[in-house]
């Protein structure tokens, strides 16, 4: 009937005699003593056994024999909870309350129970109530339960409030000093932070997390000189802070101080285990300094460890894109494309390399794809009509200009091409209205015609609305 294994060999014959006593109870007869102690070893026996009836029977029979044991009576509670019976369970608990006024865990059951029911309000009120009952670390695990209901709630302004209480007297505390850094974050309380974290160091000076954090505070008001400063103190107290190195290197990009930030995340590497995000960091450093080899280097390495990361692979094609190499190039934006297959901006990308060696039909393919994919995106529609008017698609070109217009609106630029394809197509006045129209819409888009066609704004039509353009100036 019962598994003897919930007790090891050596409390096997002290359970077999509490059995014995327990049942001569049951069946009112004779029987020896049994303590607070063996009923709580019952109960637990009986619940490990499913004994659904014997684990409340004895429940009963622990808090009648001793009525003012607020250990038994909160074994009764939690025996009740878990049969949720959680009208009963907080009966009994306020008979503890009675026996124990001063009684935490009953105060963290009742909030459980009212957190079981969606009660939330509730058990807020039952935990704020008892927060300045209790002294140190009673107090500090009834607020860190509050800054959770809290969470919960999305109340993120009083998860930020509560965690700061806990420092305010304990400005050591590693949960809270922990979290409130996430939570500065979340609410933008990024001055206070300051302030807190300050006053915090005053006290504690040597605390590595509190000069961590008063530098994630730093960083959230673009202040990278001093969230610097901030994590060099941190590093100084502990350089094994992993954070610290990564937060002080995003500042120093954020400063475009790229060689200090590749220093910095070198030394990460150095005493964690690799990252893809590290390591795709420094990529991005040098791809920055425009060395090009170093930056695939590390973004290959970030691959490695994060292999379906498809803005990795369009960052290497990126940097054969700025050195010309097409063909390596395409086979970087296809791994990306192949990993997502849904992103325009790897289509545009493939498109661009693929006119770049003037396979022109296959980039249309692409550009087809991208504004199929982005229909409101304005560029995708200028690399298409780009490509259309340089393979002499120009009827189409036309057409896709006004399908362009009905996804993304009358825009300067679209004025300007189809300016410069009438003209391709030998309707010379029409294209000279357009052209007008178009300067008289925006004159300073006037790039857009270079972007079309290099040669064409110094094509003789052209040329002479220009020239007359300036002159009315």
């Amino acid at each position: 009937m019962f598994n003897d294994d919930f007790f090891d060999d050596d409390d096997f014959r002290d359970i077999e005699d509490l059995l014995i006593e327990f049942f001569k109870i049951k069946r009112g007869e004779a029987h020896g003593i049994l303590t607070e102690e063996d009923f709580e070893y019952l109960v637990d026996y009986f619940d490990t056994n499913s004994d659904r009836e014997n684990a409340g029977l004895a429940c009963d029979i622990a808090t009648t024999l001793y009525p003012f044991s607020s250990t038994l009576f909160l074994r009764k509670a939690e025996w009740l909870m878990n049969q949720k019976k959680y009208g009963q369970a907080l009966k009994i608990l306020d008979q503890v309350e009675e026996i124990d006024p001063n009684n935490i865990e009953c105060v963290f059951m009742k909030s459980d129970i009212l957190l079981d029911q969606n009660r939330f309000s509730e058990a807020v009120d039952i935990l704020e109530k008892n927060a300045d009952k209790f002294d140190s670390v009673d107090k500090t695990d009834i607020l860190l339960e509050l800054s959770e209901i809290y969470d919960e709630l999305e109340e993120f302004e009083k998860v930020y409030a509560t965690l700061k209480r806990i420092l305010m007297y304990e400005p050591t505390n590693e949960d809270a000093l922990l979290r409130i850094c996430f939570w500065a974050e979340i609410n933008n309380f990024h001055e206070d932070s300051i302030e807190l974290h300050n006053k915090i160091i005053d006290e504690v000076p040597f605390n590595a997390m509190a000069w961590y954090n008063l530098g994630v505070a730093y960083q959230g008001l673009k202040l990278f000189e001093k969230a610097i400063d901030a994590y060099d103190y941190c590093l100084a107290i502990d350089d094994k802070f992993e954070y610290a190195y990564r937060n002080k290197g995003d500042a120093f990009i954020q400063l475009k101080q790229f060689n200090q930030a590749i220093e910095v995340l070198e030394m990460h590497l150095s005493i964690a285990k690799p990252e893809d995000i590290i390591l795709e960091a420094i990529g991005y450093c040098w791809d920055k300094q425009k060395q090009y080899a170093k930056a695939r280097d590390y973004y290959r390495k970030a691959s490695q460890l994060n292999p379906q990361d498809d803005q990795i692979f369009f960052k290497i094609g990126e940097t054969y894109t700025k050195e010309s190499q097409w063909e390596k190039a395409i086979k970087a934006y296809s791994v990306a494309l192949h990993i997502n297959k849904n992103n325009a901006s790897y289509c545009l990308a493939l498109g661009n390399c693929l006119m770049e060696m003037n396979a022109q039909k296959e980039a249309l393919v692409c550009y087809l794809n991208a504004v199929q994919l982005r229909p409101d995106i304005k560029s995708t529609w200028q690399a298409l009509v780009k490509a259309l008017y340089t393979a002499h698609y120009l009827d189409e070109a036309l057409s896709q200009l006004h399908i362009a217009v009905e996804h993304c609106g009358e825009k300067p630029e679209f004025i300007y091409y189809k300016s410069a394809i009438l003209l391709a197509q030998g309707k010379t006045k029409e294209a000279v209205i357009q052209l007008e129209l178009a300067l008289a819409c925006n004159e300073k888009k006037i790039t857009a015609l270079k972007f079309i066609d290099r040669e064409i704004m110094h094509h003789p039509v052209f040329a002479e609305v220009l020239v007359r353009n300036k002159k009315k100036k």
